[in-house]
């Protein structure tokens, strides 16, 4: 478990300090719905430097979201990141902010959305 300055005070707070970080959201979303490789989620993440985005795949597999599993086959390592059964559970419990999210954005952003080819966010 990653080191915390304080012991969490509610629920809500400990659900914010496991989600800290502006990526560490959007890592749980690319990984939904199917194991990612590392330069498959920096695509899906973009703006996320790889330094950072190394540090908060290990944040979140330290607080037991993320499996980081190394395959060795013909062409040698492969590493994939995906959600542990707690990381899934903490997607569906974000759900709800996101279609929030998407109910109050303005027009012109929602038609950005409508048009992005990366899905919901």
């Amino acid at each position: 478990m990653s080191v915390r300055a304080r012991p969490p005070f509610c629920g809500l707070d400990a659900s914010m300090e496991v989600i800290s970080g502006k990526w560490k959201v959007l890592i749980l979303w690319a990984l939904r719905d199917q194991p990612q490789r590392f330069g498959a989620l920096k695509r899906q993440v973009p703006g996320v430097s790889e330094k950072v985005l190394t540090r908060q795949l290990r944040e979140l597999e330290e607080d037991r979201i993320v499996l980081r599993e190394a395959h060795d086959d013909q062409t040698g390592l492969r590493v994939e990141y995906s959600l542990t059964q707690r990381g899934v559970d903490l997607y569906k419990a974000l759900e709800p902010l996101g279609d929030w999210g998407r109910r109050y954005l303005t027009p012109a952003r929602q038609d950005e959305l409508a048009h992005s080819s990366t899905g919901n966010a």
